[in-house]
């Protein structure tokens, strides 16, 4: 009963720090050692992604890992564009701790 009052007191931030999983050959190798990876905001700090995954998803972090993707300038039609830089959050979980996107909607 805790955690389901823990999950249903979840801040709106926590919403905006998780964006979207990154779900690539090389994240779901990943996966097989307890690792999971998320896209997340650029002012994201490893604290609050920690407490954003561990709200949301009912799982032990044991670590969080983040880098940054530069962006590449890109030409097409002799138009220049830039794409954006973005941050990934690698979250190691605890031993036994799962998180499956296969299910839901």
């Amino acid at each position: 009963m805790a955690k389901a009052k823990k999950k249903a007191e979840a801040q709106e931030w926590m919403y905006d720090i998780i964006r979207n999983p990154i779900v690539t050959e090389k994240s779901m190798m990943g996966s097989e050692h307890g690792h999971v990876t998320f896209k997340v905001p650029m002012c994201a700090t490893k604290p609050r992604i920690k407490a954003a995954v561990e709200t949301l998803f009912d799982v032990e972090v044991k670590s969080v890992n983040t880098l940054i993707h530069k962006g590449k300038t890109k030409r097409t039609r002799g138009i220049v564009a830039r794409r954006s830089d973005t941050k990934k959050a690698v979250v190691s979980l605890a031993d036994g701790q799962t998180i499956d996107f296969g299910t839901g909607v």
